[in-house]
């Protein structure tokens, strides 16, 4: 289930909103600037998937977003739990570079194919943490500060949208507001 949760930037442990009603966290981030749309989610094994057949399985929808919003490149960024250090080490050092306040020159837009991540987005003097399901297509605009959490033990598939191929590229702000907010596993809860 997604789950919205609005704090104030100077006090994270004021929870101004908290909500996991669909239809009040599309409306509460349309009013901000944000998309959140469902798409359905077939009741295939998505860890199993390659990226081709996982393309494959979203292909309409994906074709008719990119004619939408000019978007030109599509790919899937993916991370499931396996027993390795290396594994470990890999998710351990995503998670730490996302967790960093950021921006990009594009919209980033991300469609959760499989398992859960937690987008929070530094809006004017509110922190609205959104916690993405499989189903979940967020789209948030270019400019915007935020950080992503893929959660201590990371288990998700999302299809990412591009205009450029360096439309990915953070910049990253400097700022340490992420450290002061509720982690994904703090919000939501441990493994979903």
């Amino acid at each position: 289930m997604t789950l919205l949760q609005i704090m104030p930037d100077d006090a994270p442990q004021r929870v101004l909103l908290r909500t996991d009603d669909d239809d009040r966290v599309i409306r509460e981030l349309a009013a901000r600037g944000v998309t959140l749309e469902r798409w359905p989610v077939p009741g295939a094994d998505v860890p199993a998937l390659d990226d081709a057949s996982l393309l494959e399985l979203h292909r309409d929808r994906v074709d008719r977003l990119c004619a939408a919003s000019g978007m030109k490149l599509v790919d899937i960024a993916r991370l499931h739990p396996e027993a390795t250090d290396a594994w470990r080490r890999r998710a351990q050092q995503a998670r730490r570079t996302f967790l960093e306040e950021h921006r990009h020159g594009e919209d980033e837009i991300r469609f959760f194919a499989h398992g859960r991540g937690m987008f929070t987005l530094h809006l004017g003097d509110e922190v609205v943490a959104v916690v993405c399901e499989a189903g979940d297509l967020l789209s948030v605009p270019a400019g915007t500060r935020h950080w992503f959490d893929m959660g201590e033990r990371p288990d998700f598939a999302a299809i990412r949208f591009f205009q450029e191929e360096d439309g990915w590229v953070g910049d990253f702000t400097g700022e340490p507001i992420a450290d002061r907010f509720p982690r994904l596993d703090e919000l939501a809860g441990g493994t979903p």
